[in-house]
């Protein structure tokens, strides 16, 4: 019950600023439109396929739930800035309770986005004459939960960590980071070379092969990348947690 109620609080919160998740919803359907129509500006000769919608729709819906990180670093430091945390902490409530009270409403929306995302996606795809199965998109939607849960983590950590002017600019740059790293509007492995040794290490690149391998219909392909990420998951919310308990106990000295 103490989850469900600071969970409701929070949805309240982004309900609040229409801004913030219309952008979080709006803006990867711009994109996609943007990529589409700049792909087909590319001569066939040159045989680049990135920026082709069945390529593009995972790493656009990746690109889109990296802001989920932004947001959930502003509630976070929001509400510590303005004390509502530290009345809190006398409560019954753990780190636990407030770590899911964030998540919950942030996975809700990051559900919407991917769906809209990939709907999108889908009508540009006939549009366009590709095919895109949606059995693969409902699947590709599955395999981006570890990435959902991973960004909102970060999003926390940061939040919990930092500053409400320090913790949006770190989270941006992230998010510029992750849409360079993450093959999203390049082809990595064509790369190759301490480049694609860098994006494999980290999290985005595994984000955007899993949904890739799923629309793709290889879901099998990204196993690897899925627990690569997990693993990334796991790291940062227990991370999340420990920074939260962190500042209950320093708040309620």
């Amino acid at each position: 019950m103490r989850i469900k109620a600071f969970a409701e609080r929070n949805i309240k919160e982004l309900l609040r600023d229409p801004l913030s998740y219309l952008f979080c919803l709006g803006f990867p359907v711009v994109m996609l439109i943007l990529m589409t129509i700049i792909n087909k500006s590319i001569p066939p000769q040159a045989n680049m396929t990135v920026f082709r919608i069945d390529n593009l729709c995972a790493g656009i819906t990746v690109f889109g739930l990296t802001f989920l990180m932004l947001f959930a670093a502003l509630l976070t430091s929001k509400d510590r800035t303005s004390s509502f945390l530290m009345r809190l902490y006398a409560s019954p409530m753990t780190a636990v309770d407030f770590i899911a009270g964030y998540y919950i409403p942030l996975i809700i929306l990051a559900i919407i986005q991917c769906v809209i995302t990939f709907g999108a996606s889908f009508i540009i795809a006939a549009i366009e004459g590709v095919s895109l199965n949606v059995g693969n998109i409902l699947l590709a939607i599955v395999t981006l939960i570890p990435s959902i849960i991973m960004f909102i983590g970060f999003g926390l950590f940061f939040g919990g960590l930092f500053s409400q002017n320090a913790a949006p600019g770190l989270c941006s740059a992230i998010i510029s980071a992750a849409s360079i790293l993450g093959g999203i509007w390049m082809d990595v492995d064509a790369i190759g070379g301490a480049i694609e040794t860098i994006c494999k290490v980290l999290p985005f690149y595994h984000a955007v092969n899993a949904a890739r391998c799923a629309v793709d219909g290889n879901a099998g392909d990204g196993v690897t990348s899925i627990l690569i990420v997990a693993a990334y998951m796991a790291v940062v919310t227990v991370l999340a947690i420990v920074v939260f308990r962190k500042n209950m106990s320093s708040d309620n000295k």
